[in-house]
């Protein structure tokens, strides 16, 4: 659960970074989706910036709900063509101990 106190945080930290991902004129593609999950378990957070080509049949909300629902992540901002992902990592299973 993502409290609004956390939201104003990211978007306050993150307003200033550059985009980790950039969405192609192919979409939210398994290519990206797997990227996109692999930066969140790495570091909770993801930048990314839609061109415009990809927009050929949706705005770039509907298209970052996509890539949050199919990463199972919250969707933090979207401003204009760029969006803030967040997902909280999740635990590794501890490994067996080895005698």
């Amino acid at each position: 659960m993502m409290t609004s106190r956390m939201k104003r945080r990211l978007k306050r930290e993150f307003s200033n970074s550059r985009p980790t991902v950039w969405v192609g004129k192919e979409g939210a593609t398994p290519q990206i989706l797997n990227e996109v999950s692999r930066q969140l378990e790495q570091h909770e957070v993801v930048k990314g910036r839609i061109l415009q080509m990809a927009l050929k049949d949706a705005d770039a909300k509907e298209l970052s709900e996509k890539i949050a629902k199919e990463t199972e992540s919250m969707m933090v901002e979207v401003r204009g063509h760029t969006f803030i992902l967040y997902r909280k990592r999740r635990k590794s299973k501890p490994s067996p101990l080895k005698h």
